[in-house]
């Protein structure tokens, strides 16, 4: 348990760091240099282990990997770093803790996982517990307007969750029917997505020679290879060898500490002072995701998960 604490305390520096890069480049230029940097160096590994895939990869491997790549790396970190120019970083963590929801839903249309009167309980108080900070608003975001109580950039924000829980629904599938390692498909889907934000980034930033402020250049580099071997190497890695002993929903489960893990380094390193509600929700959340993950292991899909878990991370 106390790798778990472990990983997500380290995962949450992603938030505190990403907010700080967004004072001296675009959201979508990070993006882009943090993928294309994070599957070079996957790839590379892969190259130097002799992992490379020996097979001729089929026609729906690769689209499947095009659309892990569009989904789970593209718009998902657009998205999220846009929502974070204008929401607090602890925020927008909080809400990136929707996945667990959207992952039990998912997994419900996708695989067909029953949902019983006690998984909806779980579900419909999972989301109720999001009332208290989705109805706090920043100065910054109530100016961009809002659609009935959510503002645009919690909107996206909650985008961005989803479309990263249909990510990993994809990088399942790959896994599992492609018979392809999950370090190459991470790798390769991280170019991808990377190179896509890089040709989005030609046509919406403004390139002066490039869109990053030039006088803190050397700071830049170092926060984004940091934020890169955090976030996409050190993190990625340890949650795979952590799903050999426990399943993804209890890690889920724990991923519910991030936000306060983020509230505390938001205010070690941004100042930002810690939201009550954000605390509040979290206790909320965490019952409805209790109540899922107790009729999940009911229900037998824990031990099954388990077993799938290590023979895809084992390929």
């Amino acid at each position: 348990m106390v790798l778990i604490i472990l990983l997500y305390s380290v995962w949450s520096l992603a938030f505190p760091f990403g907010k700080w890069l967004l004072q001296y480049s675009s959201p979508i230029f990070i993006t882009s240099i943090r993928m294309i940097l994070a599957g070079v160096l996957l790839l590379s590994y892969i190259y130097l282990r002799k992992k490379v895939p020996r097979k001729k990869l089929s026609t729906r491997a690769w689209f499947s990997i095009l659309a892990l790549g569009f989904f789970s790396i593209y718009l998902t970190n657009i998205f999220e770093f846009w929502s974070l120019q204008h929401l607090t970083a602890s925020k927008t963590c909080f809400i990136y803790s929707l996945c667990p929801f959207f992952t039990i839903l998912l997994s419900y249309i996708h695989f067909k996982e029953k949902m019983t009167r006690a998984k909806w309980t779980g579900v419909i108080i999972g989301f109720l517990g999001f009332i208290p900070t989705i109805m706090e608003k920043g100065e910054g975001e109530s100016l961009l307007g809002t659609l009935f109580v959510f503002s645009w950039p919690e909107i996206t924000m909650i985008l961005a969750a989803f479309f990263s829980v249909y990510g990993w629904i994809i990088l399942r599938i790959i896994v599992k029917d492609e018979d392809l390692s999950p370090v190459f498909a991470n790798g390769m889907s991280m170019l991808i997505g990377g190179l896509l934000a890089l040709g989005t980034s030609f046509i919406f930033d403004t390139w002066t020679p490039i869109p990053m402020d030039l006088n803190h250049t050397s700071k830049i580099l170092q926060m984004i290879l940091i934020f890169t071997i955090i976030s996409n190497i050190l993190c990625y890695n340890l949650y795979g060898y952590l799903l050999k002993k426990y399943t993804a929903t209890l890690l889920s489960f724990f991923g519910l500490l991030s936000p306060i893990f983020t509230s505390i380094h938001s205010l070690i390193w941004l100042g930002e002072v810690p939201s009550y509600s954000i605390f509040l929700s979290t206790m909320i959340v965490s019952l409805g995701l209790w109540i899922v993950y107790k009729e999940e292991l009911r229900q037998g899909y824990i031990n099954k998960e388990i077993e799938t878990g290590n023979s895809d991370i084992n390929n």
